[in-house]
């Protein structure tokens, strides 16, 4: 799951969007720290859609 084009911060359970004044702010509600959408920690919990689009993809892809 490591090697998935999905594993992203932005797909993560952990993932927390925050409005701070006029600029959005992305946090880890796991870690406790801002991170970015495109960061990848081993810690990675992907997001249910997200393990539904993963299995679907490994289905056409055959492995």
């Amino acid at each position: 799951m490591m090697n998935s084009r999905f594993h992203a911060c932005a797909t993560c359970i952990h993932f927390r969007p925050e409005k701070s004044g006029d600029s959005l702010k992305y946090y880890c509600a796991r870690l406790g720290f801002e991170t970015k959408t495109h960061y990848q920690f081993d810690c990675w919990n992907p997001r249910e859609n997200i393990k539904k689009l993963m299995a679907r993809e490994s289905q056409v892809n055959g492995e």
